[in-house]
């Protein structure tokens, strides 16, 4: 599937979690991925497909990353935040060892592997946190949209993600969204700062 098939994330765009109905579908609200029909996590068929889980027809299905035994295409948005897809097939959205370690809340983690849409990465997808939480993924996003926002400094002033580049300053300058330096934004949900995940084709 091709990752970069969503919205672009736009200058200064803040995200509200997206709850009611998209195009008449009922449409859940996730915590840890508020707008996951913007970011491309979901993606709208011409037609009515029909979700692999419930056995229901929809014309929003899922796009993301599902870890799984068995090969599954089609998830619709509910049997998702209700757990039933990772339950039936015994799967995960994210890794769990591809997170921030700071998090010691169980629920909190089965939420995020569990009951939220992933996104896509170069490598392996990482999920950030912030303030004993995971954050909220916002999106895709290159130098020039942190520039547009007014984050450069807020995230660069992140030890935790720069400890491994020797020179931060220059890999967010090549960072493009949809380009081979690829950036993903989160937020925390408490404190509201920005955190950034970055990796490379």
């Amino acid at each position: 599937m091709d990752m970069y098939k969503r919205g672009s994330f736009g200058s200064g765009q803040e995200y509200g979690g997206l709850e009611g109905s998209v195009d008449g579908v009922q449409f859940p609200k996730f915590r840890y991925h508020p707008d996951p029909v913007k970011t491309g996590a979901f993606l709208k068929s011409d037609s009515a497909v029909v979700c692999q889980c419930c056995n229901n027809p929809t014309d929003i299905y899922y796009s993301g990353p599902f870890y799984a035994e068995e090969e599954v295409d089609i998830l619709c948005p509910a049997c998702i935040a209700n757990g039933e897809a990772a339950m039936k097939y015994d799967g995960e959205f994210q890794d769990e060892y591809s997170t921030d370690d700071d998090v010691d809340d169980d629920e909190r983690l089965d939420e995020l592997i569990h009951r939220t849409p992933g996104y896509h990465g170069w490598q392996q997808e990482y999920w950030r946190a912030h303030c004993g939480d995971y954050c909220a993924f916002l999106g895709y996003v290159g130098y020039k949209e942190l520039e547009q926002m007014g984050i450069v400094d807020e995230v660069l002033d992140d030890d935790t993600i720069w400890k491994e580049w020797m020179k931060p300053e220059t890999m967010l300058r090549n960072m493009v969204d949809g380009g081979s330096v690829q950036g993903y934004l989160f937020r925390c949900l408490h404190c509201g700062k920005y955190r950034l995940w970055v990796d490379c084709d």
